[in-house]
């Protein structure tokens, strides 16, 4: 039998010892799930849910989106060793008897923010520090509040989009949502801009009840709003058309037939969600995500250095994308702005000592040279 120390009096010394089960039988499994969720809250998680370790609803959905090749370049998602363990929380944690499901929200982005001229647009969740940073200290000090609340170590494992895990099929099952069309896990007091983090836990907690209504109903918004027509009819997206892949996920050049789709964008995308009417419910984001677009000036941006980048970067996702994908995304902006002024920045860019920026800087400065001619023709023939 496990026996584990219980502090009552810290500074008077006063110190019991109790076996786990009788400890645990004090505190009412209601309230332990309650003390966490609380917790949780002040922690700054505005949503928490707990599930079991069951294998999620919808992995069979997975498989055959992997069938199909919608991962693109994302072969470790297609791994066997990855596959068995979304299939099976077990197989990350075989010790596991709960999983909490954690929503942490951002600031929502605005229509009017998509871009200006020649500024780009950045996803809002990549405004201000990266969640891959920001969220497993948070994390950290939940699972150390668990184990105080029980008296001693508790067996676990976290991700904040990091692992092996169908997050969002866990999430719903958790209560936190239905999955809209657009894909994301959307709750009704909420909206969808919020990310979502797990912790799996050697404990047995109380399921929350699954979220099982869709809201979606027959709207279309996400889809008819989509550039790419990237969202596919059974809640999947084709990744290897969504602008987020194409700006963050992919290192190769991106399809020509899909540059002129993507506007000002130039890490990640918002559209799906911005046309979300569930959105109108999104309040404030968490302050360590940032509240304002950076707007990055494309012709400035065009032109930074490896240490500018790395510096400017450091703590921001946009360091995902390397310096040579996003000044790629740069110059395929630079080319949608259809701004003859930029042709000076681009040409200078021709001789970049990255290939795969030259080839999408000559692909813009084409692009641009070609409007400015079919404007002038068109000027002399009316």
């Amino acid at each position: 039998m496990e026996v584990r120390r219980v502090t009552i009096d810290r500074k008077l010394g006063i110190e019991i010892r109790l076996n786990l089960p009788t400890y645990l039988a004090m505190i009412p499994p209601r309230d332990l799930k309650e003390r966490i969720k609380d917790k949780a809250s002040q922690l700054g998680f505005l949503l928490a849910g707990v599930t079991t370790p069951e294998p999620p609803p919808h992995y069979s959905t997975f498989e055959d989106w992997l069938a199909q090749g919608r991962h693109g370049t994302m072969s470790y998602l297609a791994e066997e060793r990855a596959r068995r363990r979304r299939a099976d929380p077990r197989e990350i944690l075989p010790e596991c008897r709960s999983i909490l499901i954690l929503a942490t929200p951002y600031h929502p982005s605005r229509p009017k923010e998509k871009g200006i001229g020649d500024r780009g647009a950045v996803a809002s969740y990549a405004w201000g520090d990266d969640y891959h940073d920001v969220l497993p200290a948070r994390m950290k000090e939940l699972v150390q509040f668990i184990e105080e609340q029980v008296g001693g170590p508790v067996k676990n494992r976290w991700y904040a989009d990091t692992g092996p895990i169908l997050e969002r099929d866990l999430a719903q099952r958790a209560g936190l949502g239905w999955i809209g069309k657009n894909t994301c896990l959307i709750h009704p007091k909420h909206g969808s801009y919020f990310l979502l983090s797990e912790i799996l836990l050697d404990l047995e907690l109380e399921p929350d009840p699954p979220f099982v209504t869709d809201h979606c109903g027959t709207c279309t918004r996400c889809i008819e709003a989509c550039p790419t027509d990237c969202i596919l009819p059974n809640r999947t997206i084709d990744a290897t058309r969504c602008i987020s892949y194409l700006t963050i996920e992919l290192k190769e050049d991106i399809p020509t037939e899909l540059r002129d789709k993507m506007g000002n964008w130039v890490f990640g995308c918002d559209v799906c969600q911005t046309v979300c009417p569930w959105n109108r419910f999104a309040g404030a984001g968490d302050p360590a995500f940032g509240k304002d677009n950076p707007l990055p000036n494309l012709t400035d941006e065009l032109v930074i250095s490896t240490q500018e980048f790395n510096q400017r970067f450091k703590r921001s996702p946009v360091k995902r994308a390397k310096r040579r994908g996003y000044l790629r995304n740069v110059a395929v902006a630079l080319g949608n702005t259809a701004d003859l002024h930029t042709l000076p920045v681009l040409q200078n860019a021709l001789n970049h000592e990255e290939p795969l920026v030259r080839e999408h800087v000559k692909w813009a400065a084409d692009k641009i040279s070609k409007s400015a001619n079919e404007q002038i023709n068109k000027s002399l023939n009316q």
